[in-house]
């Protein structure tokens, strides 16, 4: 294999595809990236069992294509060389006993490679019937429900974010059964068979550092039994699944409340952002909440340090009024979420969830259990 590239387009695509390199890995060849070169350009793949992310450069961005041919590279050694070096051309060329050379007009450094059989087949197939979303809204949908995961690995399915597809109906939910998070939207088109798997939610992190939110592109979803690959702009990315049958959320989110209560996102966050400097996370960061005909009071306090009181005006749907606590920290990354100038919260009763969501959509429903002080 022998190609020169610049460097500035090399370092682009290292960057994707150093992701899937993990330096924990206890089996070598998967601490490797590996650079299969073609007469249609030049492919770098990189696995960790867990994810797998597959990056072209076209030939046309190859600043001279001489000899083809695959080799396998420390991952961590070729980046950080590449990263380093100026946006010049750079020369790479495997050489006798299983040798890269990497130079350029100052420098040069030779790398013992891998084997190149040793490295695992990644098999990042196509399924003829892709899911396509755009990838701003695939993006939003992420930052919208991944907060709620678990991180206990005692229930492996809380860890990662389930998706229902049902005809056009894509609904994405993550819990950790202290809250839950659910997101709604419409595809552009039909699916034929229902679709429910649950994606790990820390590849899904890594998946949507690769997504440039800047374009009105789509990406692919290909499902399979015991994966997902992601297709968009040049950059394949796989993800295992988590085995396991999702619990049913469907029953959580009551249709009736017996009150519900719009505030001013901007308000109630700053409220309740000032009233968390008094809650402690050894008690879960509890803040009460107290309304009255027109306001909302926000109470928190540490015996030893203090206490604070925050009102906040509201509107309500009826007389009724309730005293509830919760978790501060579960309602502000709930709120976050919600790209609203106004918010409705919802209630049952001091015992039973907290519905949080925009007042005048249902495609975001945020789920929060109050916690026992009253």
């Amino acid at each position: 294999m022998k190609l020169t590239i610049k460097q500035n387009i090399l370092i682009e695509h290292l960057n994707n595809v150093i992701k899937g390199v993990s330096s924990k890995n206890l089996i070598p060849i998967l601490n490797c990236i590996k650079f299969e070169l073609k007469s249609e350009g030049l492919y770098l793949m990189s696995t960790d069992n867990e994810i797998a992310i597959k990056s072209f450069i076209p030939k046309s961005e190859i600043t001279d294509l001489n000899t083809c041919g695959d080799i396998v590279i420390p991952g961590r050694y070729i980046y950080d060389i590449v990263k380093k070096l100026p946006n010049k051309d750079i020369n790479i060329e495997e050489v006798l006993d299983s040798k890269v050379f990497i130079s350029n007009d100052t420098a040069s450094f030779t790398l013992n490679c891998n084997k190149v059989d040793e490295f695992p087949n990644l098999e990042l197939e196509d399924n003829k019937n892709p899911i396509k979303i755009n990838k701003k809204v695939f993006k939003a949908i992420i930052s919208q429900t991944n907060f709620a995961t678990s991180t206990q690995e005692s229930r492996p399915i809380l860890t990662g974010i389930n998706f229902k597809i049902n005809e056009n109906i894509m609904e994405c939910t993550a819990t950790d059964s202290y809250r839950l998070a659910k997101k709604k939207i419409m595809l552009q088109e039909k699916i034929e068979n229902n679709i429910d798997i649950t994606i790990p939610n820390k590849n899904l992190n890594e998946l949507v550092k690769l997504i440039n939110e800047d374009e009105e592109e789509l990406l692919e979803m290909h499902i399979f039994n015991n994966k997902v690959i992601f297709k968009f702009d040049n950059i394949v990315f796989m993800t295992r699944l988590i085995n396991g049958s999702y619990p049913d959320t469907s029953k959580l989110i009551p249709n009736e409340f017996m009150l519900n209560i719009k505030v001013n996102l901007n308000e109630f966050y700053g409220s309740l952002d000032r009233a968390s400097l008094f809650s402690n996370e050894d008690e879960k960061n509890t803040i009460k909440l107290e309304s009255s005909e027109n306001e909302i009071k926000l109470l928190s306090n540490i015996p030893e340090i203090g206490n604070v009181e925050e009102l906040v005006f509201c509107k309500k749907n009826n007389n009724e009024n309730i005293k509830i606590a919760f978790s501060s920290k579960y309602m502000m990354d709930a709120i976050k979420s919600i790209n609203s100038e106004e918010i409705e919260l919802m209630f049952n009763g001091d015992v039973k969830p907290i519905i949080v969501k925009n007042s005048e959509s249902d495609d975001l429903i945020q789920l929060i259990l109050p916690i026992r002080t009253y």
